[in-house]
């Protein structure tokens, strides 16, 4: 099959008339769809939250542990005695 067998078939079936659909079946559909949308916003903006309080949290680490300092040298004594 080439493309334009492929695009005409395609345009046959969705030119059919649609099947006839019960309509309790609507109302699902919508409430479930409204359900998901909900869910996946709520999801959405808890990992947003998530990522928030975890980019704090290492800014807060990183200026109280302050990891690019080089810590003191240990290995020659001090001055003391002369």
């Amino acid at each position: 099959m080439n493309r334009a067998e492929r695009e005409a078939a395609a345009r046959r079936i969705m030119e059919r008339v649609p099947p006839q659909v019960p309509p309790e079946l609507y109302g699902d559909v919508l409430r479930r769809g409204a359900r998901r949308l909900r869910r996946r916003t709520l999801t959405r903006r808890l990992m947003w939250l998530v990522l928030c309080a975890a980019c704090v949290a290492f800014f807060v680490w990183a200026m109280t542990a302050r990891p690019w300092v080089e810590p003191p040298s240990q290995t020659t004594p001090p001055y003391t005695g002369w």
